[in-house]
């Protein structure tokens, strides 16, 4: 993706497409695939997707602000969702936490799906009790399971009592389960899940053939004060049929061009979710 690539897009959202692996679209039409005319009724809503142009790792979704990036990604997440029910009894789904995604939470949670045969489980959390107001699976009940969402079957790290080695194994025993979806945020450090830059358990995660495994990020800034966490391994992302990355703002932006132009795992390790393991793209939402 070359930066140039994203300023014409962005320039061009609502005119005609001027650029080879630049498209322009409607997002009503996903929101009436999806059945959200009510919730997201904005005529002129549209966004510039930006198809990268060797590999075919990933497809840039370019929103013209953030009430159109909220609902366009809420909707693609519903529609993998939906997919993934019309074929299996169940469905599963991986979220991140963070302030990023609780707005297309909050949306999500609305979508008329069959909620009570949707699993959801965390990409990766906090050492904390599920109720602290700092932990993930606190931002996932508040913001996700509400409305109709609220008839899915959570799946919390942490519990009372419970050890993290404890923790580890029963997030794995789950993960070994394939995901329909997963909803990956990142960092402006570039860390995805709970792997962050040059931490010093990174190598041990990276080469981990469990879906997840317990970290130390102490010294990383972007771990801020919470340096004990479980957090998903590229083996668990392998087990995700499709990946969403909810991005906002220009220094996320930049920083994601700096990752594709280093090409460093360890130093960007957000590039794991664009591995040529995955046979479908990862399909990046942004907004400024």
């Amino acid at each position: 993706m070359r930066r140039t690539a994203v300023a014409d897009a962005h320039a061009h959202i609502g005119r005609h497409p001027s650029a080879t692996g630049i498209s322009i679209r409607r997002t009503q039409r996903a929101a009436d695939a999806c059945d959200y005319p009510v919730m997201f009724n904005h005529a002129t809503a549209t966004e510039v997707v930006i198809h990268e142009p060797h590999a075919g790792r990933y497809a840039l979704h370019v929103h013209r602000n953030a009430e159109v990036w909220t609902w366009a990604s809420a909707i693609a997440i519903a529609a993998e969702l939906r997919r993934e029910l019309m074929r299996r009894p169940r469905a599963r789904m991986l979220v991140a936490g963070g302030d990023t995604p609780a707005s297309v939470y909050r949306a999500l949670s609305k979508a008329p799906l069959q909620w009570d045969r949707v699993d959801v489980a965390l990409v990766d959390e906090r050492w904390l009790q599920p109720d602290d107001p700092d932990s993930n699976a606190w931002l996932v009940r508040t913001h996700l399971l509400q409305h109709h969402a609220a008839q899915a079957r959570f799946e919390p790290m942490t519990q009372p009592g419970r050890r993290i080695e404890e923790a580890v194994a029963i997030a794995s025993a789950h993960g070994l389960q394939p995901a329909s979806v997963a909803v990956l945020g990142m960092g402006s450090d570039g860390h995805l899940a709970s792997l962050f830059p040059r931490m010093r358990d990174l190598d041990r995660a990276l080469d981990s053939r469990q879906p997840y495994v317990a970290v130390d990020a102490s010294g990383c800034v972007g771990a801020q004060q919470w340096s004990r966490r479980i957090s998903l391994t590229p083996t668990g992302l392998r087990h995700s049929r499709s990946r969403v990355l909810l991005i906002r703002g220009r220094e996320k932006l930049d920083a994601f061009e700096y990752a594709l132009a280093s090409g460093d795992v360890e130093s960007w390790p957000v590039l794991l979710a664009l591995g040529d393991s995955f046979e479908v793209p990862l399909q990046i939402h942004w907004c400024a």
